[in-house]
């Protein structure tokens, strides 16, 4: 009610002593949704070279007519939601076959799961259908009975073991969704994207998932694996490598086209269970197994039990071995009387089902029902089936081999695509057939360009000109070498003569112009200390330092038994986190004058030094770079392994400092809740006055290092986004960058380019009538880039081995306003000042940086205990629900460096 005109309202109640007043909230500015930006314009710089691409020309021949989105449930016939993996499939296909009429004989582009695509409308738009599907073995089957009639003690009815299959009802309910017309991808090429031009991609894209459904291919998103042994690699611990191949469809300048590559996953080796693990656990027979981690390793993977040959899902283990495991057995007695006896699984299948059995005796059962109602199986008569996902984490060695065995030389991966396109079959299907598509099978032929390589900047005032992405500092110094001084060895029982490498070493540092004191001593470890825990050898080593060394040293040299070994992360949180020392570890397996000379790259940039920089850097003559403030910020985020779903990840932002130099970097790094993408600590105000995000303590150490200039430039190159986080990476990362300067200053207003580097897609480029690797400094901006967003791939490095990776750069905004050829040209010369190496990089170095900040941390983080608790083969937990550990903060001596390189 409001009050009566021109009179006063009444003074409001006087507020009581617990009480806090709100202010009123202020009308919110709504902050500009930015978009991609669009192509400015064609670099024209380089020579030019002709390429082919891994894109297949795609021709729609009419556009006139319409996909139609209909909503699909599944549920038994007692109304329980069908929830199992692949039985939609096979009921939604039965449907078809059984339906055809009543469907007005219309094709469907089913995705597996709840919705499904016709071309053209349905007779109705609410269909109810009962499909009874025959010889079906699924989850619920043998949770109610036994596995699909293998005769297993469960304590069911004794009927079902002799009714092997068992036909299932379900109640299939339609209803219409939406309408996509085809012409939307029409308007997709002309740059006009629009949500049902993404809906008619993924419409043609489901198309290929079913397709490659159809032929019994592991489907892993828009990657596709036959069950072919020859495409299986064994890489040791009962895992193998599975080669299949990618194919999806994207818009590009050039219209629209078919993407395929070749594609790798981890699957678990098939056949036996005890053969996986005995490989998987590395023992020699199934006496040697630890059943907690069998337990784990076999949680949801698949079995075909023998000799019914039904397949189902193993639950668990037996807490008892088979011989000892009871089960009640339903039988009839003399009288026809129903009675109940006790018995063993191991005498039920060698007494009453006759199954010789040779060691399941001893070893537990496999349960293929739920925990509270069990089916046991002994061991030996479950084989793994093929084509399972293998999701836990791999070895240093299986990592290894996993590249070792599926790199593929440029030639050799355009045969393998040549027939994975013609094993397809994709001119056959009726889906694509009826939309009118079809596809070209010869690879496209575009037009690149290859950039001069930037100059770069030696000792003695040296130029250098890099060839074939190369360079060597034989016969060179270094542009600014460090002097190493009060510095020691220390060796945790690696096996080398290690007064022989401390003077190959300082021969090797005289040679490159890098002074090296000699080590004021050799700390040896404790023979007694090998077999401690890791913290704890590092624990004892340290004890011996405070007593060898007169101060703190300033530099540790640290051998390693093994690289990437057990020591590391605690010998790294220990130098960098507690005392403050710059260290490099070395693992002296394989000592010579050229692994001698890249750890002292490495040492040097560690040490506030620098190897190289490039010419125009030290000239001042880096377009819109050199003559206004500028800082390059790299940002990444690293995460577990796969299958550790709870470990949390790690965000790292790298920056540039010293202004105008682009080739030093120091990080800022922070856990964040697992799995998340997002950087969520850019900007992290705890008071009016205090920011704790990552970008505070990158800016202020920019101006105090730049000769306390602000930056009126930032450029960001962001790491490990997909296409679908572009405009979070736009609308709220860059944000919280926004906030953060103006935190600091309320007038300050630096102006922002915000570029993309992707290195996780599928698009490669073969040089024509040539075997070789396309030459570095290659860059791609025409014909199957995006048909209006300003993108561009690029390589810079020279790919020696496989097929070179392109990087894809997406710039998103750009209100510095780069010309498109000096966008390119700085990118180029950004994969040029990696200090760890003397080779131009695939990717920009503050990427690079900000990767290897966020793994190093993510080494000397606590995490390893955490990592077995996940099974890997169930789903990840929801980003958030585990409480993240604090990173610790690095010590003040060392957080400026360049620990990372």
């Amino acid at each position: 009610m409001g009050s009566p005109q021109g009179q006063a309202l009444p003074p409001p109640p006087p507020l009581t002593s617990n009480v806090v007043p709100l202010r009123a909230d202020e009308p919110k500015v709504a902050k500009p949704n930015r978009l991609p930006m669009a192509r400015p314009g064609s670099a024209r710089r380089g020579k030019p070279i002709q390429l082919l691409t891994n894109h297949f020309k795609v021709n729609v021949a009419s556009v006139e007519g319409e996909f139609f989105q209909y909503s699909v449930s599944l549920a038994y016939e007692d109304g329980y939601p069908v929830d199992a993996k692949g039985i939609g499939r096979k009921v939604i296909d039965k449907l078809q076959a059984t339906y055809d009429s009543e469907l007005g004989g219309k094709k469907f582009a089913y995705d597996g799961e709840k919705t499904f695509f016709t071309l053209g409308p349905l007779p109705q738009n609410k269909l109810e259908f009962a499909v009874v599907l025959e010889d079906l073995s699924s989850n619920r089957t043998a949770a109610n009975g036994s596995p699909g009639g293998s005769g297993s003690p469960d304590g069911g009815d004794r009927k079902r073991f002799r009714r092997p299959y068992q036909s299932k009802s379900f109640k299939v309910e339609i209803s219409y969704a939406a309408k996509v017309p085809i012409k939307a991808i029409a308007n997709a090429l002309r740059g006009q994207e629009t949500e049902k031009s993404q809906e008619a991609l993924r419409v043609l894209d489901i198309i290929l998932r079913q397709n490659a459904a159809k032929q019994n291919c592991l489907l892993v998103r828009q990657s596709f694996f036959h069950n072919i042994p020859k495409n299986f690699v064994d890489l040791g611990g009962g895992v193998s490598g599975c080669r299949g191949f990618h194919s999806s469809f994207r818009a590009t300048q050039g219209g629209l086209s078919l993407n395929v590559d070749v594609s790798t996953t981890m699957i678990v080796q098939p056949g036996p269970v005890v053969d996986f693990l005995i490989a998987n656990q590395n023992v020699r027979d199934p006496y040697g197994i630890d059943w907690a981690k069998a337990k784990r390793a076999l949680k949801n993977l698949r079995v075909k039990i023998i000799p019914s040959n039904s397949e189902q899902k193993i639950t668990g283990l037996s807490e008892l071995p088979c011989s000892q495991q009871l089960f009640s057995l339903k039988h009839r007695n003399g009288d026809g009387e129903f009675e109940t006896t006790e018995i063993t699984v191991y005498d039920y299948f060698v007494n009453h089902r006759h199954i010789e059995l040779r060691f399941s005796g001893d070893v537990p059962c496999i349960n293929v029902g739920r925990p509270k109602k069990p089916t046991y199986i002994p061991m030996e008569l479950c084989h793994l089936v093929s084509l399972q996902r293998y999701t836990k984490a791999l070895s240093t060695f299986q990592r290894s081999s996993l590249v070792e065995k599926s790199r593929q030389k440029p030639q050799e991966r355009m045969t393998v695509l040549s027939e994975a396109l013609k094993i397809s079959n994709y001119d056959t299907e009726p889906m694509l057939r009826a939309a009118g598509v079809s596809i070209s099978s010869q690879f496209t032929q575009i037009e690149g360009r290859v950039l001069s390589p930037p100059q770069l900047k030696l000792g003695n005032g040296e130029n250098l000109l890099p060839r074939n992405g190369k360079w060597n500092f034989r016969n060179k110094t270094l542009v600014e070498p460090a002097k190493i001084e009060r510095w020691a060895i220390v060796n945790f029982s690696a096996r080398c003569d290690v007064q022989k490498l401390s003077r190959d070493l300082a021969r090797m540092g005289e040679l490159m112009g890098v002074s090296m004191e000699n080590p004021f001593t050799v700390i040896e470890e404790n023979p007694q200390a090998r077999r401690a825990p890791p913290h704890v050898r590092v624990e004892q080593m340290f004890e011996q330092i405070k007593t060898k060394l007169p101060s703190p040293p300033r530099f540790l040299l640290c051998l390693i038994p093994e690289r990437n070994g057990t020591i590391y992360g605690p010998w790294k949180r220990k130098c960098l986190v507690e005392f403050g020392i710059i260290n490099q570890c070395l693992a002296p397996m394989r000592v010579n004058d050229q692994l001698l000379a890249n750890v002292l790259l490495k040492i040097n940039a560690k040490l506030g030094g620098l190897n190289s920089l490039l010419a125009v850097e030290h000239s001042r003559n880096i377009p819109l770079i050199s003559n206004v403030p500028t800082m390059i910020l790299g940002m990444d985020v690293s995460h577990g392994s796969p299958g550790q779903s709870d470990i949390p990840s790690v965000a790292a932002v790298v920056s540039s400092r010293q202004w105008p130099s682009i080739s030093r970097y120091r990080a800022s790094v922070r856990t964040q809740s697992p799995k998340l993408e997002m950087v969520d600590s850019l900007f992290k105000p705890v008071s009016d006055t205090v920011d704790e995000g990552l970008v505070r303590e990158l800016l202020m150490d920019f101006y105090t290092s730049s000769n306390k200039r602000k930056p009126d430039q930032i450029v960001i190159f962001r790491d490990g986004v997909s296409e679908s986080q572009f405009n979070q990476v736009l609308n709220i990362e860059l944000d919280q960058i926004i906030e953060a300067c103006k935190f600091l200053d309320e007038k300050w207003r630096p102006k922002f380019t915000l570029i993309v580097a992707q290195k996780n897609h599928h698009t490669k480029f073969f040089q024509k009538g040539s075997p070789d690797n396309v030459p570095p400094g290659t860059v791609i901006d025409s014909q199957i880039c995006h048909p209006r967003h300003n993108d561009f791939y690029m390589c810079a490095h020279a790919g020696m081995i496989g097929t070179t990776r392109p990087t894809h750069y997406h710039v998103l905004f750009d209100e510095i306003g780069f010309t498109a050829d000096d966008l390119q040209e700085l990118v180029h010369s950004l994969s040029y000042v990696y200090q760890r190496s003397s080779t131009a990089i695939s990717t920009v170095a503050p990427v690079f940086y900000a990767h290897l900040a966020a793994a190093q941390i993510g080494k000397f983080m606590k995490f390893d205990d955490m990592s077995e608790v996940s099974s890997g083969h169930g789903g990840l937990t929801s980003a958030g629900s585990v409480p993240v550990p604090e990173m610790p903060r690095l010590h003040k001596n060392v957080s400026s460096s360049m620990y990372f390189c």
